[in-house]
């Protein structure tokens, strides 16, 4: 009898280094073997110069499984993957690797930011109640007298019942942040100049009203020339007095420059888990300003919550191998407003 032949596709592994083993259980390890023709303990982290066991399974390879710190797709390097024909990212944004040469190609590409979207939005989600009832100043404040105080009439201004809530952006975070905020008596507002209907219960406005009205203000837009430093010196003047900005997207969105002043001297408050540069300089104020809960871009996903996008990716590649489309790919198009 002739031997049967294996369907399955070709597989390989491209991430940075140390990623594989954060993001892959040997359960998952297992299912991709079993899905697909693969080595799963083979990673490639240069696929510029491949050693020979790289370069052979790149060779053979018709999907790519790829997380942080892929080498970029260039031209150059899908020359030596002829068979290529999907990117299955299992994280969030594409763009540092996937060139306009994959595009046109036609290879097929979809990404796990659905996955990573979840642990943000919790994120800002509590970064939003927290504000609301004033937990970082209450509890530096407890720490510092260790002694009962009037708490009652120190938390005047202080609740989440119908605070209004500002969302800028309705990304694929932001939408989720929306989803979760449901459940909450506040009064949301929305900014996003895509959107035309809102979603129920969510009030539609421009950016500066949101500012203006809004006792949180929440960041979601993706970083683009077009959302550089939107939450700039107006927006952030016409605050009102004693908000809180959360920046859980990226750092060049919001003027920083501007916002010093209005946080040293204590008009406005902060969340701030990214900023611009990444790392603030060693005697930037926000490190120590009491009114800053300043994390280090941990928002996204991190911990066992790498697994739930390695989970999103094996579905992904479980739907190619039965020949069904991607439930979430991405084209070309959708970089132009997405992250």
């Amino acid at each position: 009898m002739p031997p049967i032949t294996d369907t399955r596709p070709a597989l390989l592994l491209s991430m940075g280094s140390g990623i594989a083993e954060r993001l892959l259980t040997d359960a998952h390890r297992d299912r991709l073997a079993a899905l697909t023709r693969t080595d799963p303990h083979l990673v490639a982290y240069d696929l510029d110069s491949p050693g020979p066991a790289v370069a052979a399974a790149l060779a053979e390879a018709e999907i790519l499984l790829t997380c942080w710190g892929a080498t970029p797709l260039t031209a150059e390097v899908l020359d030596r993957a002829p068979r290529l024909k999907a990117v299955v990212h299992a994280a969030g944004s594409i763009k540092h690797h996937i060139t306009e040469a994959c595009w046109e190609r036609g290879i097929t590409v979809t990404s796990a930011a659905a996955a990573n979207a979840l642990p943000v939005a919790e994120y800002t989600v509590a970064a939003i109640l927290f504000a609301g009832k004033r937990v970082l100043r209450s509890a530096q404040q407890y720490a510092a007298l260790r002694t009962d105080q009037p708490w009652v009439e120190e938390s005047a201004g202080w609740g989440n019942y119908r605070r209004t809530v500002g969302i800028v952006g309705a990304s694929r975070i932001g939408r989720r942040v929306l989803d979760l905020l449901r459940p909450f008596d506040l009064e949301v507002l929305l900014h996003d100049p895509y959107v035309t209907t809102p979603p129920p219960g969510v009030e539609l406005v421009g950016l500066d009203e949101l500012c203006a009205r809004s006792s949180i203000v929440s960041v979601h837009a993706p970083q683009l020339p077009a959302t550089y430093r939107m939450i700039g010196a107006a927006q952030l003047a016409s605050m009102p007095d004693g908000a809180t900005l959360v920046n859980t997207s990226r750092g060049s969105l919001v003027d920083e420059d501007a916002l010093l002043p209005h946080l040293t001297s204590g008009r406005l408050h902060a969340v701030l888990d990214v900023t611009d540069p990444e790392l603030p300089a060693a005697d930037s104020p926000l490190y120590t300003l009491p009114n800053v809960l300043l994390t280090p871009h941990v928002a996204g996903s991190l911990g066992n919550e790498l697994h739930r996008m390695a989970d999103q990716a094996l579905e992904e590649i479980a739907r190619y191998g039965r020949g069904e489309p991607f439930l979430e790919e991405v084209r070309a198009d959708d970089l132009t407003r997405s992250a």
